[in-house]
């Protein structure tokens, strides 16, 4: 195809009068959007930017990722196993995107941190309560991290309400165990205020799964959906720490943690223990 001198010809149908029409601008509120960049050094650095949009654009995506975890827990509730990996698919995809997000902020050198990194004060991604309500609905939750959110009634509400509520998994094994499934009732009526933690009684259950998959093919396959999705969360929160290592080495981290070291101990929690434990089983 041949465009003459470099220039697309706008075709008739095209919208161009929006006097009295919603635009792209308006719908997306754009005008928010793009003004919510406030950076704090004088005269601005121009990194900071970088930091801010990083952030803001994983505050982002993490509120889509709660919106996808939420409706999987629902359909779990109502038995549509299908809907559930349907959602739990797009917060794969999307925890990819987080994961390769964090080659951007590498670009920026310790050097230039250091130049504006003092203007965050005690300001840090420890706090982002999307975060944490993102653990706690997968299933590792920690009361203990409530009061960092006692000055956002928002924040503290939501991840309270997280908090009391039954997880992804949990729903996850009553929907088992309401198609027939032996669930140990151990699972069923466990504290889901506490992180979940391994429970053995739930092994040959998921062995027997694996032995047999096409005899409960849909429970393979969410066996497996899950098991990408705590390997995508621990990718992303290895990247992460290895971000935090390359840009400000073994400092400690602005909202008061030991930096690098705080985030190597993430790497040891787990949402579906069970799912990895049984790997070990003779299958």
């Amino acid at each position: 195809m041949t465009i003459d001198n470099n220039t697309r010809a706008l075709e008739q149908d095209i919208v161009t009068d929006f006097s009295s029409r919603m635009t792209y601008g308006t719908y997306l509120d754009l005008d928010t959007l793009l003004s919510a960049q406030h950076p704090r050094t004088r005269p601005e650095h121009h990194d900071e930017l970088l930091f801010i949009i990083q952030h803001q654009t994983t505050e982002l995506w993490l509120k889509l990722v709660l919106h996808e975890t939420r409706a999987a827990r629902a359909a779990f509730d109502a038995d549509d196993i299908g809907m559930a990996l349907k959602c739990v698919a797009r917060v794969k995809h999307i925890q990819k995107t987080l994961t390769e997000q964090w080659s951007v902020l590498a670009t920026m050198t310790p050097t230039e941190y250091a130049q504006f990194r003092h203007v965050l004060g005690n300001a840090s991604g420890f706090q982002s309560y999307q975060y944490r309500a993102v653990e706690f609905i997968l299933g590792n939750k920690n009361a203990a991290i409530l009061p960092v959110f006692a000055s956002d009634p928002v924040a503290h509400e939501e991840l309270d309400a997280l908090l009391h509520e039954p997880s992804l998994y949990d729903a996850f094994w009553r929907h088992l165990s309401r198609i027939g499934l032996d669930v140990p009732s151990s699972i069923l009526n466990r504290d889901v205020t506490k992180a979940h933690v391994l429970d053995p009684a739930l092994l040959p259950l998921a062995k027997s799964i694996y032995q047999a998959p096409h005899e409960h093919w849909a429970v393979y396959e969410a066996f497996e959906e899950l098991v990408d999705l705590e390997e995508n969360f621990q990718l992303w929160r290895f990247r992460h720490m290895r971000t935090v290592l390359r840009t400000i080495g073994m400092k400690s981290g602005t909202g008061g943690s030991s930096g690098v070291g705080f985030l190597q101990r993430a790497l040891g929690l787990t949402f579906f223990p069970e799912l990895f434990a049984v790997r070990t089983e003779t299958i």
